[in-house]
C-alpha cells in the first residue's frame, strides 16, 4: 500500500508500465468535470471509475481485495478515511472471491485519512475498506491490470 500526494506521483511511475499513463490522465483531465461512471483509458488494461457518494461509517465498511487489478484511489473532494490490512492477515471472508473482488469481516489494522489531491495505491496483497467519511466523497479509482495482455 502506498499513500502519497499527486505532487509526488512521479516517484511511483516506474512501479508498473501503466502507472505513467494513469498519472498522465490525471494531469491532463478535469476529473471534477466527469460524471460518475467508468471511463476507458487503455481498454480493460487501464480504466477509471469516478464516484460521488455519501461516506459510510467504519463499522459499515468491509475490507475488500482484488487479484486482477491494482487500485489507484485518488480523492477529489471530501476526505476518504480508508482502512487497510495485509491480505495475508485476513481470516474472515464474507464470501468466495469472484469477479475480481472478495470481502472480509476482519477489521482494518489501520486507517488512512486521504484528503483531496492525495491517493492510495492498493496492490493485490492489500485489503482495503474505502468510502469512510462523515460527508460526501468524490473520487477517481484507477484500475490497473496486474498482468498486461
Amino acid at each position: 500500500m502506498i499513500f502519497s500526494s499527486l505532487s509526488q506521483s512521479d516517484r511511483y511511475a516506474a512501479l508498473h508500465p501503466l502507472f505513467p499513463r494513469a498519472f498522465e490522465y490525471i494531469r491532463n483531465t478535469d476529473l471534477l468535470a466527469l460524471a460518475p461512471g467508468r471511463y476507458p483509458i487503455v481498454g480493460e488494461q487501464l480504466f477509471v471509475i469516478v464516484e460521488n457518494v455519501a461516506g459510510r461509517t467504519r463499522e459499515a465498511a468491509k475490507l475488500e481485495c482484488h487479484r486482477k487489478y491494482i487500485d489507484i484511489q485518488l480523492v477529489l473532494e471530501g476526505v476518504d478515511e480508508m482502512g487497510w490490512k495485509a491480505l495475508a492477515d485476513c481470516a474472515q471472508p464474507v464470501s468466495d472471491y469472484k469477479e475480481d473482488i472478495q470481502f472480509f469481516h476482519d477489521a482494518p489494522a489501520t486507517w488512512i485519512a486521504t484528503p483531496p489531491g492525495a491517493f492510495c495505491i492498493f496492490f493485490p496483497e492489500d485489503a482495503h475498506a474505502p468510502l469512510v467519511s462523515v460527508g460526501n466523497i468524490r473520487k477517481a479509482i484507477f484500475k490497473v491490470a496486474v498482468n498486461q495482455v
